[in-house]
């Protein structure tokens, strides 16, 4: 079995907030991580920027190539960017576990609020999309700003981790672990993910009123 610590793990999407910081949380446990980004230039300043915070093995690039050099890949861009982007990286991606924690919501006066997703979910389209791909979904709920401030030790949250392939979803869970606080938990088939995504609304909802970064514990396991 490989170790998880030998795996380098791709960030699209890596110079946004939530990217960004599980990239510097990853950086610190001593992963290797690459940036991903429609700019290389872009990229390159994000990693620079990590290692500056966290130390690690972290460097920037497309896309294109994040995707191609990584063992495993985040994919944390925004939902309107989401088809098109994995739709041309499906060859770079092949064969290689997929984590989609892309959360598609709309905001209005009321607050936020989830959108409805053609294929079920955000994942469920990731699914379509690269059917070649081992893919997962995970890390909806953390919260972006803990992540990056690393005088915070331990991040106290659950991970839920979906997917249909059972040695792919223990791999994230591990993952999720080297982040201290973190702990991997497993909910299920990726058909499920539409209601993860969409609790991430509520989650904000929270958050606002409560002035908080609230996350989610699952009791009695």
């Amino acid at each position: 079995m490989t170790d998880i610590r030998d795996l380098t793990v791709g960030v699209l999407g890596g110079t946004g907030a939530q990217g960004k910081g599980l990239a510097i949380r990853w950086a610190r446990a001593g992963l290797k991580v690459i940036i991903g980004s429609r700019s290389a230039e872009r990229a390159e300043l994000a990693a620079k920027e990590i290692v500056e915070v966290a130390g690690g093995d972290v460097r920037g690039a497309d896309n294109s190539d994040c995707a191609a050099d990584s063992d495993i890949v985040l994919v944390a861009v925004p939902w309107d960017g989401h088809g098109d982007l994995l739709a041309s990286l499906r060859d770079q991606l092949a064969g290689k576990i997929v984590i989609d924690c892309v959360n598609p919501l709309g905001f209005d006066k009321q607050g936020p609020f989830a959108l409805p997703v053609t294929e079920g979910s955000a994942a469920q389209q990731a699914e379509l999309l690269l059917p070649e791909s081992r893919v997962t979904a995970a890390f909806h709920h953390v919260s972006a700003v803990l992540l990056a401030d690393l005088s915070v030790s331990e991040v106290d949250m659950d991970v839920l981790v979906l997917g249909d392939d059972r040695e792919a979803t223990d791999t994230v869970r591990e993952l999720a672990e080297l982040v201290p606080g973190f702990r991997g938990v497993y909910g299920g088939r990726l058909r499920n993910a539409h209601q993860i995504e969409a609790f991430t609304a509520n989650l904000i909802a929270i958050n606002r009123r409560y002035k908080t970064h609230a996350g989610l514990k699952i009791t009695g396991v």
